[in-house]
């Protein structure tokens, strides 16, 4: 039977977000997660249909992809599809042929698992490999010390602080009280906690949000985040801690982060909190 694909509808991203789940297992090259989806869901659930695509084979799902931005899918396939030929092909013509509506013309660039097929299929087809990402991880098999730092779990009464902070650490962005609730009321974060980190004088100096796939899965940790009024104190550190140690309450084997290369700082940060780094991984993208 041939492949298809499909925008899942609001009702369609439980099926999503739960064969992502079934997808993560440790010693699995970096993919997309099930929080992924879950940080997404600021904007929103139908938002969040609309930018996600399925590849089904006789009703089971072979792909899940993620239109993260105008010009960015990211997408894994079941880890037994990865060299998959027929559904790598369709993977190839959908994401290349703009009428499709994957992705748009123009410049654009593709998140994969290095594994998998479409990784040989499309530089074949003009497209090249984009900067550098470094993917950290840590096992979670031994007990995580907590930091000595004032941690809090944020519920709807702190959703106005960790946006806050969340827009104090990041230049541009437009995270908001509204986005929160809307993100809290999304499927994946029912296997999530968001953290806000307090100094000593009660200020709320960094966030960080982790997602877990379920017990005895991989967790990501997305996004981390100081605010630039209190760098410089080691709270990158001590927020990144706290996060592993809310990912091991939730039962997840291990926690991975991804991030730019090119960002040495936040490189270093993640390695003072325990996590060692993974060989790099690049997008593929296409010019304009």
């Amino acid at each position: 039977m041939a492949i298809i694909v499909e925008k899942p509808g609001v009702d369609g991203l439980i099926e999503a977000v739960d064969a992502l789940r079934e997808w993560q297992r440790e010693g699995s090259p970096w993919q997309l997660h099930p929080g992924d989806l879950g940080w997404f869901w600021q904007f929103g659930a139908e938002a969040t249909a609309a930018a996600v695509r399925i590849w089904r084979r006789d009703g089971r799902i072979l792909a899940v992809g993620l239109q993260d931005g105008a010009d960015l899918l990211r997408m894994t396939t079941a880890p037994d599809a990865r060299q998959d030929e027929e559904l790598a092909r369709r993977l190839v013509e959908d994401v290349i042929e703009p009428e499709r509506g994957v992705l748009p013309p123009g410049k654009v660039a593709i998140e994969a698992p290095k594994d998998a097929l479409i990784q040989d299929l499309l530089p074949a087809r003009g497209w090249r490999t984009d900067e550098p990402w470094t993917p950290l991880h840590r096992d979670l098999t031994e007990p995580v010390k907590a930091p000595d730092l004032r941690i809090e779990v944020v519920g709807p009464e702190q959703a106005t602080v960790r946006a806050e902070v969340q827009r104090g650490a990041f230049d541009g962005s437009k995270f908001s009280e509204e986005r929160w609730q809307a993100m809290a009321s999304g499927v994946p974060y029912a296997d999530a906690r968001c953290l806000v980190a307090y100094d000593g004088h009660d200020n709320a100096v960094a966030t960080a949000t982790v997602w877990s796939a379920g017990p005895g899965k991989p967790g990501v940790l997305e996004p981390m985040g100081v605010h630039r009024d209190h760098r410089g104190h080691g709270y990158g550190r001590a927020i990144t801690v706290a996060a592993v140690a809310a990912l091991q309450e939730l039962g997840s084997s291990s926690a991975v982060v991804g991030t730019p290369s090119s960002n040495a700082a936040a490189v270093a940060t993640y390695e003072s909190g325990g996590f060692r780094r993974l060989p790099e991984v690049r997008d593929l993208t296409r010019d304009a």
